[in-house]
Order: structure tokens, then sequence, then C-alpha cells
């Protein structure tokens, strides 16, 4: 299940943000998860408290945001939810030999709550 790396490479990039501001511990980690990205949010939840242990991060709260796929059509430059199986035949003139996806496959930390650091922890950590 790759749900676990997902949740292991996460949980070691915030322990190591944590311990370059000094931050002994963390409270919350909320993700952006495309809903084309292929991973399943219960199984991430699981992971994500597994791999936590005995870090920083044990008994933080994981918060996922999904974003919606949307796509554009560069022949008549038209704009839709792709959704999930993705539709990529452009609902205005039926092509899909144009199609780009926007978004949907984005899998990124939004923010991290850090309860004690002692330095500022940058946003983007």
């Amino acid at each position: 299940m790759h749900e676990m790396s997902i949740a292991m490479a996460v949980v070691d990039q915030v322990a190591e943000a944590a311990q370059a501001g000094a931050a002994r511990s963390v409270s919350r980690v909320e993700l952006e998860i495309g809903e084309l990205a292929g991973v399943v949010p219960d199984a991430l939840a699981f992971s994500f408290g597994l791999a936590c242990t005995a870090t920083p991060l044990e008994g933080a709260e994981l918060v996922t945001r999904t974003v919606a796929a949307r796509a554009r059509c560069a022949t008549c430059a038209g704009e839709w939810a792709a959704g999930m199986p993705p539709d990529l035949s452009c609902p205005g003139c039926g092509k899909a030999t144009a199609v780009e996806l926007l978004s949907g496959r984005e899998l990124r930390i939004l923010r991290v709550v850090w309860d004690d650091a002692l330095e500022p922890i940058p946003e983007e950590a």
C-alpha cells in the first residue's frame, strides 16, 4: 500500500522541519490531495498514525483537503470538472486530443501546527 510510503515521507519532512525549528511536538498536519492522486484517505490516515509513532508528530491530527480534478481543452478553451474516473473529452467541442489537466493530481503539505517551536518555522515546511 503506497499510502504508508506517503505517510512516512510526510512524517519525515515535518519531523525534519520541527527539529530545525526546535519544536518538540506537532499537533496537526494538513494535506492537499487531488482526487486523481490515487490516495485512499482512510488508508493514509491509518498509515499516518503508525508513521507518527515515536516521532514529534505522535498523536498529531491529520486533516486532508480534496482537490477536484479540472481539465481544459486547448482547442476551444473550455474548462470542466473532470471527475473520478476522469472524463477527458471536452463537453464543449467533444475533442479529447488536446486536453490539459489543471488540477486533481496534487499531494502536498499545506499547513503544520507546531506546539512549541522556539524559532518560527517556515510555512512551506
